[in-house]
């Protein structure tokens, strides 16, 4: 049996493990405070659209706690707090260990990779609107749950990797084994950076992209600037994204908002910059090289 440990245990986190755990997975939750201390004593609660998932028993504890070496890391943070986690990384993983950021900002594993440039880190993307509601409480919107995930081309492809799988699938999680992973971890990020801008500029949930009128045909044109993008790089996102994606807007709750607008009417720090500036500056560089040429 795997080892799994999640780092992050917030919506993203909570749900993924959650799941692996209620399938009978090994699964160790890295969490802090509050969150911690309601898991190692009531255990794990997930509200779901139709029903409420218990988990009486987790196995939670904090970094410094950690005895066991994974064979398997999600790393579920936010953007701006992996550097914070990297130290913990190095300290848990070997060689032989999988490392599967499963963030929302593209280009994360790459990233990550070269400050640990002697371990396994893949890139990965998790569909999934959920949030942590209260300690040892998280809350999802919709019925989606998928995790893509793979080694980019460079890299090698291990067995381990159609193990995590088929475990995926096992505990209820839609998992795909990538053979082109920037493509499809691009795809997400046409997803929700689309969502999470056009959220904050019109201050509002999905329920009115939801329906015709100028915030859905503005997060619309949002993906089709992110697949121009993509195209300018030699990466085709298919000809039915903007359909596939609203397709995805359509299956959420209506009162559902992203973690950056969360983040950002709490004041907190945000992804903002990885979601939206990035679209903005590479936009400009493809710009400023094809004016060059």
């Amino acid at each position: 049996m795997l080892k799994y440990v999640i780092i992050g245990s917030g919506g993203t986190g909570g749900a993924l493990g959650g799941y692996l755990s209620k399938a009978g997975k090994d699964v160790t939750f890295i969490a802090r405070g509050a969150h911690l201390k309601a898991m190692q004593e009531k255990g794990l609660e997930i509200i779901r659209v139709h029903d409420t998932l218990y988990l009486e028993h987790v196995k939670a504890c904090s970094e410094d706690a950690l005895q066991e070496h994974p064979d398997v890391i999600f790393v579920c943070v936010k953007s701006y707090s992996i550097d914070e986690v990297l130290p913990f990384i190095k300290s848990i993983a070997s060689p032989q260990t999988v490392i599967i950021p499963i963030l929302n900002i593209y280009g994360t594993g790459a990233m990550m990779q070269k400050q640990l440039p002697d371990l396994y880190v893949l890139d990965g993307c998790i569909y999934v609107a959920s949030q942590k509601k209260a300690p040892g409480v998280i809350l999802m919107s919709g019925d989606i749950l998928r995790v893509v995930y793979g080694p980019r081309r460079d890299q090698e492809k291990r067995v381990i990797l159609e193990e995590i799988r088929d475990d995926l699938n096992e505990s209820g999680i839609k998992g795909l084994l990538s053979d082109h992973i920037e493509r499809d971890a691009l795809k997400k990020f046409s997803y929700v950076s689309p969502q999470g801008a056009c959220g904050l500029y019109y201050h509002i949930p999905a329920g009115p992209m939801q329906k015709p009128g100028k915030e859905r045909d503005t997060f619309a044109k949002l993906v089709s600037e992110i697949a121009l993008l993509a195209k300018a790089q030699n990466i085709d996102l298919g000809d039915d994204i903007v359909e596939r994606n609203l397709n995805i807007l359509d299956h959420l709750s209506p009162d559902m908002t992203t973690s950056m607008q969360k983040d950002i009417a709490s004041h907190h720090a945000s992804e903002i910059a990885g979601l939206i500036d990035q679209v903005y500056s590479h936009r400009a560089h493809l710009s400023s090289f094809s004016a060059n040429l």
